[in-house]
C-alpha cells in the first residue's frame, strides 16, 4: 500500500554526504525530501533523483530561520501527513586552525546557529509529525571533533563546539522523547566533500552507508547512542 512507504527529510541534502543519503534512501524504498538553504542547487540535485527514477522531491529549507522550518512542517503535513525519518546533516565549517579565543566571535556564534540551534529547531519542529504516529528515526550528524576527549586539543574549537553541543543534545533528548522514536549521533569519519577536501580517504557513499542503516532499526535498536562505522564510540 503507497500509504506505508516511509517518508525521509534530508537537510543539507544537495551535495555530499546528504546527497548521497537522499539517492541512497531513495533507492531503499523511502519518499525522501531533499531540502537546501539554495533554491537553485536543491532543485536541480533532485531533478538528477528524479531522472534516475528516484521518488525525491525538493523543499527549501534554511534551518538557521525558524520561520522556513515552520513552513517546511506545514507543508510536509499536508503532502504527507507524516515524517519517519529526519537526518540532520547540514552544517558548516568555518573554523581556521586558531585558538578559541583568538578567532572573531561571529565564527562561534555562526557555527553554533547552524550546527547546534539549526538541528535542534528542525528536530524540536518535527517532532509532533513522529510523535502523531508514535514512530521516528532522528539522525545527527555530528564529528568525532564533537567528542569529549577532543577537547583536550587546541584548534577547531567552534565546530569542536557546535558537535559537542549537538552530541549532547542527542543524548538529552533520547531520554525525554517517548514512542518507538529513536534519536542517534554519527560520525560519518573524513570525507571527500567540499567541506572535508579533496585529500579526505572517504567517499560520501561510504560515509552514507555508515549512517542509513540507523534510518530502518526496529524497536528495540538503539536510542541516545553515538556511532563510526555501525559500532558505539564514547561521546
Amino acid at each position: 500500500m503507497l500509504e506505508d512507504i516511509k517518508v525521509a527529510l534530508v537537510t543539507g541534502g544537495n551535495r555530499g554526504i546528504g546527497y548521497e543519503l537522499v539517492k541512497q534512501l531513495a533507492l531503499n524504498g523511502f519518499k525522501v525530501i531533499l531540502t537546501s538553504r539554495d533554491l537553485e542547487k536543491g532543485h536541480k540535485a533532485a531533478l538528477k533523483c528524479k531522472e534516475s527514477n528516484l521518488n525525491v522531491s525538493f523543499l527549501m529549507l534554511d534551518i538557521d530561520n525558524p520561520e522556513s522550518i515552520h513552513q517546511a512542517v506545514s507543508i510536509i503535513n499536508e503532502r504527507f501527513g507524516r515524517l519517519d525519518v529526519l537526518i540532520n546533516n547540514a552544517g558548516v565549517y568555518l573554523d581556521r586552525n586558531k585558538k578559541l579565543v583568538d578567532i572573531d566571535p561571529s565564527i562561534l556564534e555562526r557555527t553554533m546557529a547552524t550546527n547546534f540551534f539549526g538541528a535542534y529547531h528542525v528536530i524540536r519542529s518535527f517532532i509532533p509529525l513522529m510523535e502523531k504516529q508514535g514512530y521516528g528515526r532522528i539522525i545527527n550528524v555530528s564529528s568525532e571533533y564533537g567528542s569529549m576527549g577532543e577537547m583536550s586539543y587546541p584548534g577547531v574549537g567552534a565546530y569542536k563546539l557546535s558537535k559537542l553541543a549537538l552530541n549532547g543534545l542527542t543524548r538529552l533528548l533520547a531520554a525525554e522523547i517517548k514512542g518507538d522514536i529513536q534519536i542517534n549521533a554519527v560520525d560519518p569519519g573524513w570525507v571527500s566533500t567540499d567541506m572535508g577536501g579533496p585529500s579526505a580517504p572517504r567517499t560520501p557513499k561510504q560515509a552514507a552507508e555508515s549512517i542509513l542503516w540507523l534510518a530502518t532499526t526496529g524497536s528495540k535498536g538503539p536510542n541516545g547512542e553515538f556511532f563510526k562505522d555501525g559500532k558505539r564510540i564514547d561521546w
